[in-house]
């Protein structure tokens, strides 16, 4: 396990908790269209929100760029993930479907899965990772 102590390697020079490592998973289902952690976010958030707008805005991107997210997922399952109403004087709303929410608990178990299978030598490289980094210096050229 990781030392957490001041000075330890998740500690950074001034005595501040460095973040933990990422790990990050993403998953080539097609060639052109992977799956990763935003779309899932993505999917979590029009689940919570109820609509692509709000979850655009909760997310900071743009709504055409949650749009699109949502229409490429749609466009890879053969089912969708989430189903929109056309906005009006009410506004539109999107729902995530059911197979929506089977993509999100898959992904999720997926990830747990990894952090697990990993585990023993993320700690291990964790272990090794220095308290100070080294500082980059510059090479000067002597004329």
């Amino acid at each position: 396990m990781c030392s957490l102590a001041p000075g330890g390697p998740n500690y950074d020079h001034c005595g501040t908790m460095r973040d933990m490592t990422r790990v990050l998973l993403r998953l080539y289902l097609t060639p052109d269209c992977p799956l990763g952690p935003g779309k899932v976010a993505l999917l979590e958030s029009i689940r919570d929100g109820g609509s692509i707008s709000e979850a655009a805005r909760r997310m900071k991107m743009s709504y055409r760029s949650a749009w699109l997210l949502v229409d490429s997922m749609n466009s890879m399952f053969r089912t969708p993930v989430i189903r929109s109403t056309l906005g009006g004087r009410g506004g539109g709303s999107a729902t995530l479907t059911e197979f929506g929410a089977e993509v999100i608990h898959h992904y999720r178990g997926m990830e747990r899965a990894t952090r697990r299978a990993i585990a023993r030598d993320l700690a291990s490289l964790e272990r090794k990772l220095r308290s100070v980094p080294l500082q980059t210096r510059r090479r000067t050229r002597r004329s």
